[in-house]
């Protein structure tokens, strides 16, 4: 594997229409089993940088390798195929499917992908062992996930990006809805999965008080000069 989870330069992406980019960022790494905690106000471009790395976007120019693959030289379909067998994304939306249940949605990624669905082993108990260190009980899991509340939801979404011990985990707001008890759970997990499977974290939070639990906290700020421009 690379030393570097993510490694980008010169890159830059703007919106069809703007007169200007919303990302130029000279250089940008995320060492290999690195946690990193990114932060900025809202507007400044973090989400638009999580969909980079995920091969939800594209770049408009520059370089970005993650886990030592040049996302650019893939076509969209062989970014999903990367994604899904690599990168569990937890979404600030959550995307969940809301007429498959909590558990089915929690197994997605190894109904995608076979890699995921051989590291998590037997998938039912790998959704049951994360279920429960989240605090969803087992008759929650079998409820569609539009009957779900906000903070449940976000609970499933992030249970679906840890299965199957993706190489890199990116999460965008993870713990928004979350109370403090239920959000000092979910950092355990995440922090302790990311450490069994020697993943890399790159956690994007509004919420300061969290930083401290990372090897690095990087304000995106400070890295993208496309915020400089801003009037």
């Amino acid at each position: 594997m690379s030393a570097a989870a993510v490694s980008l330069s010169a890159l830059r992406f703007g919106w069809p229409g703007a007169d200007r980019p919303c990302l130029d960022i000279a250089g940008f790494t995320l060492s290999a089993g690195e946690r990193l905690f990114l932060h900025g106000p809202s507007g400044s471009g973090k989400t638009t940088l999580l969909s980079l790395i995920g091969g939800v976007l594209r770049a408009d120019a520059g370089s970005l390798q993650v886990l030592g693959t040049e996302l650019s030289a893939l076509s969209g379909p062989r970014r999903d195929r990367f994604r899904a067998d690599h990168i569990g994304f937890n979404f600030q939306q959550f995307n969940l499917i809301p007429y498959l249940s909590a558990a089915e949605n929690i197994a997605l990624p190894c109904r995608f992908s076979p890699l995921r669905a051989q590291r998590a082993g037997d998938v039912g108990a790998a959704v049951a062992r994360l279920a429960g260190h989240l605090d969803l009980p087992a008759d929650l899991l079998a409820r569609p996930a539009a009957e779900l509340s906000v903070g449940q939801q976000q609970r499933v979404a992030a249970a679906r990006a840890l299965i199957g011990a993706p190489a890199l985990v990116v999460a965008d707001e993870p713990t928004s809805a979350l109370d403090a008890a239920r959000q000092h759970s979910f950092l355990e997990l995440l922090l302790g999965e990311c450490a069994t499977a020697g993943a890399s974290l790159l956690f994007v939070s509004h919420d300061l008080r969290l930083a401290g639990r990372f090897d690095r906290c990087v304000a995106l700020g400070e890295i993208n000069a496309a915020a400089e421009a801003t009037p």
